[in-house]
């Protein structure tokens, strides 16, 4: 332990030496403060902070440590070639990346300020440096042909890293991707927001975005001419809505989904024809995997029932009956009191308009009695076995069709990557959209940039929610940072004695959950020693 003077004051270190060329060299240094403060630290106290601040570490280190593994700054700086602007196109892409898939709400400069990953970059940039208008600045470096290269190094880092996982691929499309304002209104007034979709290229194995193509949607061609162009080497995945644009009975490649109605044989199934999927990734789902008849050909038809999904549209059937009821109980009333004086056909109208919904109207009974005004009255009755037979022919049920003989398990993974996507790009594009202040119009260089910047933060969020699924937590990329933002670490400032503020980091305690994503994700070399 050495002493220093400085100020006419005393302030202790505890030093490290070694040899060093066979000379005794300190080699280490550590600051223990004045001797006040090391008599109250061995007396159980220490320095008083001096303030405290608190700052989000799961998710921030977790997304930062996949970056580093797609080793996302080098590929873009390979892409940019030679340059003098530091930070360099690779880093503003990076952090890009970072500030999207875990702050998409807040405005860039603000999260840079006092954020975790000021810690993690090294070189650390110049404060400077990080403003919101010279880093879109930089973004709008990444020039149509840098996106596309850009896109394509990062599907090449992405396949290193799932090796033959990798290659089966889907092609999915996004349909509510973002909203934009178009740059060529005149005056604010006459602004309109432009509607973007986006057909996006993915693994099979995590759904995770290997290219994409982004559209204005009043513009699109219908999704069947879509489909020719996303489907032609990849599995085709679409919803129930854009069956029918799709001719199953001669295409080839393709999961997806079909209106219930259009089978009603195979709803009529009892439970018993059902079996478990997957206990462990599929908790409640069970499948009756058969064939009928689809436009026209014999094609792979799978029914699923999940009783998660069961339960919920129970519940939203339930509450949707309940408000009708209360709605025809109180038409029932105002008629007995003589308080509504329409007539047969005005009150067949308000019993229409209260009893909407097809799946209400089977389960209702109604009777209207009398003919004249101040005279008719209503009975209703609930029909408790048609509710039954309801929620048995339909609730939790969906009907997926295939060219694949892929495991049930598989086509449900593969089917259920739209759904996954859709949640993602809602996260991640909400009001982020709004680009730095004062709001600017879009045009269609800029959105080229937001597009990558998306997909490029569904593309490593993705790869964390793979990585986690594999490990047992099957969690949206919403549920996966949102659990990793509970990783919290507070920031001690202590008083100066005279040197420099010290400051210690701690952790937050951390759940069952959130320690497995910490030892998953290797969040150990970001903590403080």
């Amino acid at each position: 332990m050495i002493g220093k003077r400085i100020g006419g004051r005393t302030y202790y270190y505890l030093a490290e030496s070694a040899r060093v060329d066979g000379k005794p060299r300190v080699v280490g240094q550590r600051y223990l403060g004045t001797a006040e403060d090391i008599a109250a630290a061995m007396a159980g106290g220490g320095p008083e902070a001096a303030g405290a601040r608190h700052r989000s570490f799961g998710d921030v280190s977790a997304v930062w440590g996949t970056l580093q593994r797609l080793d996302l700054v080098r590929r873009v700086d390979s892409v940019a070639g030679p340059q003098r602007a530091r930070p360099t196109l690779g880093l503003h892409v990076a952090l890009a990346v970072l500030h999207r898939a875990t702050a998409p709400e807040t405005e860039f400069e603000q999260w840079w300020t006092g954020c975790l990953a000021q810690d993690l970059v090294r070189p650390r940039p110049p404060q400077a440096a990080i403003t919101t208008a010279g880093h879109w600045r930089a973004l709008q470096r990444l020039t149509p042909e840098r996106i596309a290269r850009v896109e394509t190094v990062v599907a090449e880092a992405v396949l290193d890293l799932l090796g033959d996982d990798g290659t089966e691929t889907l092609a999915v499309d996004v349909a509510q991707f973002a909203a934009f304002t178009a740059a060529d209104c005149t005056a604010p007034s006459a602004c309109q927001d432009v509607l973007a979709g986006l057909g996006l290229v993915v693994t099979r194995d995590g759904a995770i975005p290997l290219a994409f193509r982004v559209y204005r949607r009043e513009n699109a061609p219908v999704f069947g001419a879509l489909a020719a162009e996303l489907g032609e080497r990849h599995t085709l995945v679409f919803h129930s809505g854009q069956a029918a644009q799709l001719d199953l009975g001669a295409r080839t490649g393709f999961v997806g989904s079909l209106p219930l109605a259009d089978h009603p044989e195979l709803l009529a199934r009892p439970a018993s024809v059902r079996r478990r999927v997957d206990p462990e990734r599929f908790a409640g789902l069970t499948a009756f995997d058969t064939v009928a008849t689809v436009d026209g050909a014999r094609r792979r038809v799978i029914l699923l029932h999940s009783a998660t999904l069961h339960a919920a549209q129970y519940r939203a059937f339930t509450s949707e009956l309940s408000t009708t009821v209360r709605e025809l109980d109180g038409l029932a009333a105002a008629l007995a009191a003589g308080t509504h004086r329409g007539d047969r056909t005005q009150v067949h109208a308000e019993m229409s308009r209260i009893i909407r919904g097809r799946r209400v109207e089977r389960v209702l009974n109604t009777t209207l009695t009398g003919s004249r005004a101040g005279e008719l009255r209503l009975e209703r009755r609930v029909d408790a076995a048609a509710v039954a037979r309801l929620a048995e022919e339909f609730f939790g049920k969906q009907l997926l069709v295939t060219d694949r003989d892929w495991p049930v398990a598989e086509v449900v993974t593969a089917y259920r990557a739209r759904t996954y996507l859709d949640s993602t790009f809602r996260w991640l594009t909400g009001s982020a959209v709004t680009g730095p202040s004062p709001r600017w119009e879009w045009s269609a260089h800029r959105i080229a940039v937001h597009a990558l910047v998306s997909v490029l933060a569904a593309t490593v969020t993705h790869v964390m929610r793979r990585e986690a699924d594999r490990a047992g937590m099957n969690l949206s990329v919403a549920e996966l940072l949102d659990q990793l933002r509970g990783i919290g670490e507070t920031v001690l400032r202590h008083r100066s004695t005279g040197g420099r503020p010290r400051t210690r980091r701690i952790l937050s305690d951390r759940t069952a959950r959130q320690q497995a994503l910490f030892e998953l994700f290797g969040l150990e070399r970001f903590a403080p020693g």
